[in-house]
């Protein structure tokens, strides 16, 4: 996609979308189709890279983490595996637990089947489930310390209200990550473009018996703002201190931002 075309882009479009509202309901149905069988999809069609982006996105944001009654939104958390990682490094550091001034990590998805899943992988943890519109949330302002979005921003109907609602949600001096897919330059960004345009669809469609998602992913990254165009909405929002972070070779990359 051009840089022209790109730049006309507000939100997730799928095919035959008229407008916001048909937008969320149709990727809020693709999730919900997928969702048995989402993790291993993941895992596989990314080699399980996944897990790394997971991690490394965590650690990042080891310093809120482990403060204990630091609150934590997973935001679009899918079946919460950001919200795991983000646990572990609260773990690593002795801030984890269910006492006194502890907070649990909040994840929040508007899909049911996929908050299904995030409650059977998670009982017993400090973790708590909502569902509800990421550009909608039932949440007072200032509620979060950090808010982190893993690969869900991107199909956001809209992207700048998405980020609007973010900061809302934001304390001052709350943080942001959002990490999403890229799309690599050179040799190996062809080779790659390939696998995600022509392989990963068929294999995707094949696994989960289910048509259209997996067509919907490649056409969603190309449509999502390059990291320049995000860094300009980020600030255009309000936030400070904006920067992006390549992963594996700008296959994936993390914009982070300071209320």
């Amino acid at each position: 996609m051009s840089q022209a075309l790109r730049k006309t882009a507000d939100g997730a479009a799928p095919a035959g979308a008229t407008d916001e509202r048909a937008a969320a309901e149709q990727v809020r149905q693709m999730f919900t189709d997928i969702a048995p069988r989402y993790d291993l999809l993941n895992h596989l069609l990314s080699c399980n890279v996944d897990r790394l982006w997971w991690r490394r996105t965590a650690r990042t944001f080891a310093h809120i983490l482990r403060r204990p009654q630091a609150r934590v939104l997973d935001l679009c958390c899918g079946t919460g595996d950001m919200a795991q990682a983000m646990l572990r490094v609260r773990e690593h550091a002795g801030a984890a637990g269910g006492g006194p001034g502890v907070n649990p990590i909040t994840g929040v998805d508007f899909s049911a089947a996929m908050l299904e899943r995030a409650r059977a992988k998670s009982t017993g943890k400090p973790l708590r489930w909502v569902e509800a519109d990421a550009l909608h949330m039932p949440f007072a302002d200032g509620s979060f310390d950090l808010v982190v979005s893993s690969f869900g921003f991107r199909n956001l109907a809209n992207y700048q209200a998405g980020l609007d609602e973010i900061l809302r949600v934001l304390a001052p001096g709350g943080e942001v990550g959002i990490l999403d897919f890229g799309e690599p330059g050179g040799v190996f960004g062809r080779l790659y473009g390939f696998y995600f345009r022509r392989v990963l669809p068929k294999i995707g469609t094949l696994i989960s018996g289910v048509r259209g998602p997996y067509s919907y992913l490649p056409e969603s990254v190309e449509r999502f703002p390059a990291p320049g165009e995000m860094r300009e909405r980020m600030e255009r929002a309000g936030f400070r201190e904006v920067n992006w972070t390549p992963y594996t070779f700008g296959i994936a990359g993390l914009h982070r931002g300071t209320k």
